[in-house]
């Protein structure tokens, strides 16, 4: 369990007693200060944290100390869903536990020894709250009542939602414990700042908007029209585009709609192979794109696992495609769009880049752009570029009434307008040179990590990353254990990967041979190059120990310390 921890200069002298039975009870400790009692410290700036990690989940419990206690529960108490008190005899610890649910509790260094925060402490934590009826009702009045955020927040109707639908609310519960306590590294995951999470969450949800700004089927949409227009023109701006569609709910759907407005059933496509890299809606048999289009799959060279252009463009010669794709979501080298969009034209095609895994890398200049070269382009708007689930359409001028049509009413009716708006606050967020630092550092912490496994004996896909994620293969030094597995396995040490199929795969697609790892995610929570190289060596101890529970269990301790240095950035 995570319990956060903070006293000030005057608290100080209980501070030895709080943190010795926190690690003899087996907790894992947020220290929030201060560890010097010489020079004074202002309370709220210590109770502030504390009730913070409390309120957004980082933390179950919090421990405030203070010369009195009364000036770290008045400060506490200021955050909605905080429950702080003074807590002066075991009674007092157990009643507020129980009756009041509390979370975090406060000493006073005036009334207290240290030898008597110990039983203190464990009347506390050994209590049950009293999930009853009334002592429910009077808790969700307390917070109800207390909460400051207007209509529209992001935190709006937490306290609503836990009383009128408890299992929901604890299910997002749950996940956001999971999100703090997994290491987490799916390529395509990623974490919303505040700004997203509170646009995402907005008011905006109720409102229908069929059709374009300007141009709507609905009346009232004034301030949607504004924010869809902000998000087209930041997107624009942001990538270098002619122009933009931003209401696409996926990218596939994003593809979807591309194929849609320049194909016709029946048309032949050349895209890049599933189990090369490529996305289930670049042709895969079972997917709607494979079973409207005659569709031929490319793949990576055989020794070098890398894209071979010039056997693309032979086959882009013998098939006259009317339409080329490229993009991948499993493919660790840089992409030479440049290319591909003339061998495309080079037979008459158009070329059709999907960039949906590294759009944030392009838009911190950091990998090349398909933009200026490619007719038609899609991303998703979450991954490395960090913002809401959710597709984005770049394009030429020429295609802009067509993407447009096919988007709307082509295959979607109304658009998500709350997401929309999260989608422009991203596109925002990607303008900034701490946005271009982070994509920097998610690429450092890609090729550490690569090198970390690689030097432990560990094959690579393509022999190691350019980007944002690496895949290794697990056919050379584990050939008993498949993707599946490995998952599993990492898993269960709180380490979270997905299974994926890899060039010249011989397992299914349910198995695998392959792991996917990326790093957007633990960098956006501030993890850096030691750590990534950290999450490497744990990673291969699991592999290779093979379903030991003493590794397991080793690395997932070793995990939910770590994860306790970085917080999750958003309010969970």
């Amino acid at each position: 369990m995570l319990v956060s921890v903070g006293m000030d200069h005057r608290g100080v002298a209980l501070r030895s007693a709080i943190l010795h039975f926190c690690s003899a009870r087996g907790f894992l400790v947020i220290d929030r200060g201060t560890a010097d009692g010489s020079a004074p410290v202002d309370y709220p700036l210590i109770a502030h944290p504390v009730a913070r990690d409390v309120q957004f989940g980082r933390a179950r419990f919090g421990i405030l100390a203070c010369g009195s206690g009364l000036g770290m529960a008045v400060a506490a108490n200021r955050l909605p869903g905080v429950r702080a008190a003074l807590v002066l005899s075991r009674e007092m610890a157990k009643i507020f536990r129980r009756h009041n649910h509390g979370n975090v509790l406060c000493l006073g260094a005036r009334w207290q020894e240290p030898e008597e925060v110990a039983p203190l402490l464990q009347y506390f934590f050994d209590e049950e709250e009293d999930g009853g009826l009334r002592h429910r009702r009077r808790v969700a009045l307390l917070d109800g009542g207390c909460w400051p955020y207007g209509k529209g927040s992001a935190m709006e109707g937490k306290s609503a939602l836990a009383t009128e639908d408890p299992e929901i609310f604890a299910a997002i519960g749950g996940e956001r414990r999971r999100q703090e306590e997994y290491v987490e590294l799916i390529a395509s995951e990623n974490f919303v700042s505040p700004s997203i999470l509170e646009a995402a969450g907005s008011i905006l949800t109720n409102k229908y908007a069929e059709g374009y700004p300007g141009q709507r089927y609905y009346g009232g949409c004034e301030f949607v029209d504004r924010v869809e227009s902000l998000a087209r023109d930041r997107a624009k701006k942001l990538f270098g585009a002619e122009h933009a569609n931003v209401q696409p709910h996926s990218g596939s759907q994003a593809n979807m709609a591309v194929y849609a407005a320049v194909l016709r059933p029946g048309d032949r496509i050349l895209t890049m192979s599933l189990s090369h890299g490529g996305h289930l809606t670049h042709g895969y048999a079972k997917n709607l794109s494979g079973m409207l289009y005659e569709v031929t799959h490319y793949g990576t060279d055989p020794e070098s696992q890398r894209l071979d252009y010039a056997a693309m463009a032979r086959i882009a010669e013998k098939v006259r495609p009317k339409l080329v794709t490229v993009g991948a979501s499993a493919y660790p080298r840089q992409i030479d769009f440049q290319k591909v969009a003339e061998l495309a034209h080079a037979v008459g095609a158009l070329a059709m880049a999907d960039m949906a895994h590294v759009a944030g890398l392009v838009a911190a200049g950091l990998h090349p752009s398909p933009v200026p070269f490619c007719d038609l382009v899609t991303a998703t708007t979450h991954k490395t570029l960090r913002g809401p689930r959710g597709g984005l359409i770049l394009c030429r001028k020429e295609f802009a009434k067509a993407i447009d049509g096919a988007v709307f009413p082509g295959i979607q009716g109304g658009p998500l307008m709350h997401i929309i708006a999260a989608k422009a606050v991203c596109f925002r967020e990607a303008t900034g040179q701490k946005f271009r630092d982070y994509q920097r550092l998610v690429l450092e912490n890609a090729a550490v990590m690569a090198k970390t496994l690689q030097n432990l004996g560990f094959s690579l896909v393509a022999g190691g990353t350019d980007n944002h994620l690496f895949l290794i293969d697990l056919r050379k030094n584990l050939p008993t254990m498949d993707g599946k597995m490995a998952q599993i396995l990492l898993e269960r040490a709180h380490i979270t990967v997905n299974k994926n199929t890899i060039p010249g795969e011989t397992r299914s697609p349910v198995d695998t041979s392959g792991v996917r790892i990326g790093t957007p995610a633990i960098t956006s929570r501030g993890m850096g190059p030691a750590e990534a190289q950290q999450i490497g060596q744990w990673i291969a101890e699991v592999l290779m120990a093979n379903g030991s529970e003493e590794t397991i269990a080793t690395v997932r301790e070793n995990v939910l310390a770590l994860c306790s240095r970085f917080p999750l950035p958003y309010p969970g």
